[in-house]
């Protein structure tokens, strides 16, 4: 873990503190989830329910979890057996490629990518081979012939974020097609997060790879409560997947945690059954706040690219005259008082994403306005 310091977040969120600055850098939202299911939680914790859960997680989100599988994408699971609850989706993903991969083994992941896979990547001892997402006619895609190229004799998974985080994408069923060609000619498997499914715009739709023909048994697909529900810091995820990938996935799981927040897992399961409505006035309030981001970021002098989901935008600096996306990530709360993510920390080969920063718009629509107003200053 040499290679790995504090986290980006950490770094820029602290400097956001330290400076006064309006955070656009780490995605969590500044309003509450529904507040029916922060009472199930409350009322979970006024119950006493305070004491270990079952290591697999509460049957009753398990079931929930099923039911909202086979509800939305027609996939059967069983809840016994194919569901396992994890501390948030990063632990879902970290336990999956702990389990499914070793030293040596070589795991496929498309740049840029979410910060924990290259870690856990590490901590399994196995290989990262990456594919660039790059962008084409105003959203960020990959060239078929590239991700055939990656994969060689060793390799193992593929991990697969749709929608997503940073690029915006929202894997279309024809890149998901080639993905699923790539798996079942050399017998990988898949690990999918897909933690953003529900936040998709302009009616994207998202389509689990677990649906494609031959991939719901080769699939590991990981979501949570988190982004769905607006409760970022509850970290209440699930790992649906064949009986043999989730019995591998918990005896890694049960060594690192254990067990996972039982109040927050019982709000969780109540929100999946009564509150989808409640997501979808998210869901579009969020495209507005996308909108309204992307229109300040234009005036500023970006180029913004406008996503297809998730919480993020990704900006190219090069209009303004700026190169480096870390060095303006940096200056950017004395020259305007926000924080941005640099996008080439999620890179392998970082002079791909060296002109780009990420702004979250996860936000009220006044600290949105307030952001952008300051980020002006920059032309």
């Amino acid at each position: 873990m040499q290679e790995f310091g504090e986290t980006i977040f950490a770094e820029m969120s602290a400097l956001a503190v330290r400076t006064g600055a309006i955070n656009l850098g780490q995605g969590f939202p500044d309003v509450a989830g529904p507040g029916a299911m922060l009472e199930v939680a409350v009322e979970a914790i006024r119950s006493g329910e305070d004491q270990y859960p079952p290591g697999p997680g509460l049957p009753e989100l398990r079931e929930a979890v099923a039911a909202q599988r086979l509800q939305r994408y027609g996939l059967e699971y069983d809840p016994a057996a194919e569901v396992f609850v994890t501390v948030g989706a990063t632990e879902g993903v970290a336990a999956s490629v702990l389990a499914l991969a070793g030293p040596g083994d070589e795991v496929i992941v498309f740049e840029p990518y979410y910060d924990s896979y290259a870690a856990v990547i590490a901590l399994a001892g196995a290989v990262r081979r990456t594919v660039t997402l790059r962008p084409v006619e105003g959203r960020f895609t990959f060239d078929p012939d590239e991700l055939r190229a990656a994969v060689g004799p060793r390799t193992r998974l593929i991990l697969v974020n749709s929608p997503h985080n940073p690029a915006g994408a929202v894997f279309t069923r024809e890149e998901l097609g080639t993905i699923a060609d790539v798996c079942r000619e050399h017998d990988l498997i898949a690990v999918t997060d897909e933690v953003y499914e529900y936040l998709t715009f302009d009616g994207t739709e998202h389509i689990p790879l677990a649906t494609l023909d031959g991939m719901r048994e080769r699939t590991v697909s990981v979501s949570s409560a988190g982004k769905t529900f607006s409760v970022t810091g509850w970290k209440t995820g699930w790992v649906t997947a064949p009986a043999r990938y989730v019995r591998a996935v918990q005896t890694v799981k049960q060594f690192l945690t254990y067990a996972v927040n039982a109040p927050y897992q019982r709000a969780a399961a109540y929100a999946l059954g009564n509150e989808l409505a409640w997501v979808e006035e998210l869901r579009t309030s969020l495209q507005g706040k996308r909108d309204r981001l992307i229109s300040g970021l234009e005036a500023a002098g970006f180029t913004a690219y406008r996503p297809q989901g998730t919480y993020f935008v990704q900006a190219d600096i090069r209009p303004l005259g700026f190169s480096d996306g870390m060095d303006l990530a940096r200056a950017l709360p004395d020259k305007a008082g926000v924080v941005a993510i640099p996008t080439q920390v999620f890179y392998d080969h970082a002079e791909a994403g060296a002109h780009f920063v990420r702004f979250a718009f996860c936000k009220k629509d006044e600290v949105i306005d307030e952001a952008v107003a300051r980020l002006a200053r920059l032309g």
